[in-house]
């Protein structure tokens, strides 16, 4: 038997159980892990919620780290006493869990498990929006919404190494140094501020080449207007819940525009581009471009409270569940 938060129905925090679970064996192309850390993310609520469907009961979590226990037939990449992360499927909020071999990674010694833990998620997310959503380059201006988040420090810190001109906007007056310590050089309070007139301000007019969105609703269709003639809106999460169906004749009127709403699921499918793509994450951490800060930690147990708070974004940067 193992600790583990199940959800049995869809709702609000309180439908998070701490509850004792059966672990079997692995099964065939199957790795075993203890946690060490349980990154938790906005996708956790998206699920707990039903906003992203699945079938109960079932174990959140999709990002975590730890030590391989047991393999199952037909594994040879793994043994028992590796070093693992991984983004995966759910299951992640428990103390051990099966995976399948193909979810994982091996965790590089320069990485405690709590950074590996949150390092998957979202600084897997971090490089493919920009690196292969949209390639940011030397000299491009970049919108990030939610710079002080988890996300979004990591954000702020690439595109600033890859010489991009980073403009951020925050919730609270407590989150602007924040973003500015991660790379932002301009940040707005959109709570506060016009953040359409404040890009304009900052960017003389000329507009940004891409905005970054994780906020969802709450910050469309307005940062249409902070993008440049053929920029690109990229929409990756919805923190203050989903953006609403839109005419797409709008794009047209606001000059052409891109827009698209990925996943890192579909980024990550083939596991050579998961790798490749880890790589290029783990480079980045290397020369400093990308810094995993610690966590801030909570017991598993005390998941429905981190709910709570991350919900109401009452936190900022990335946190772990440890059991």
């Amino acid at each position: 038997m193992v600790k583990a938060i199940r959800v049995h129905e869809p709702g609000s925090a309180e439908v998070l159980r701490y509850e004792d679970i059966e672990l079997p064996p692995p099964g065939e192309g199957q790795v075993q892990i203890r946690h060490r850390a349980i990154g938790l993310n906005f996708i956790d609520i998206y699920r707990r919620t039903g906003a992203y469907p699945a079938d109960y009961p079932f174990i959140p979590g999709h990002e975590g780290a730890g030590e391989v226990v047991a393999v199952g037939s037909g594994v040879k990449t793994f043994k028992a006493g590796d070093r693992v992360a991984y983004v995966g499927p759910l299951g992640g909020y428990s103390a051990a869990r099966n995976i399948p071999a193909s979810d994982l990674l091996h965790l590089p010694k320069s990485l405690t498990f709590t950074q590996g833990a949150v390092a998957m998620l979202k600084g897997l997310t971090a490089q493919y929006l920009l690196r292969r959503t949209f390639r940011v380059k030397e000299g491009h201006r970049v919108l990030i919404h939610a710079g002080a988040g988890g996300t979004g420090q990591l954000l702020c810190q690439w595109a600033n190494a890859l010489g991009a001109r980073v403009i951020a906007t925050v919730g609270s007056p407590e989150k602007v140094e924040i973003a500015r310590k991660a790379g932002a050089r301009d940040v707005i309070l959109y709570n506060e501020e016009n953040f359409v007139e404040r890009v304009r301000d900052i960017t003389h007019g000329k507009l940004c080449d891409v905005v970054y969105d994780g906020v969802g609703r709450a910050t469309f269709p307005a940062s249409l207007d902070c993008l440049r003639p053929m920029g690109m809106f990229v929409s990756f999460g919805s923190a203050s819940g989903p953006i609403d169906a839109f005419d797409i004749g709008l794009l047209t009127l606001k000059g052409s525009l891109y827009v698209t709403r990925p996943s890192l699921f579909t980024y990550i499918a083939k596991r050579k581009d998961y790798e490749a793509m880890a790589e290029d994450l783990f480079h980045a951490i290397k020369r400093g471009h990308v810094t995993i800060e610690e966590p801030q930690a909570f017991p598993l147990a005390q998941a429905r409270a981190v709910h709570e708070a991350l919900e109401s974004r009452r936190t900022a940067g990335a946190i772990v569940l440890v059991p």
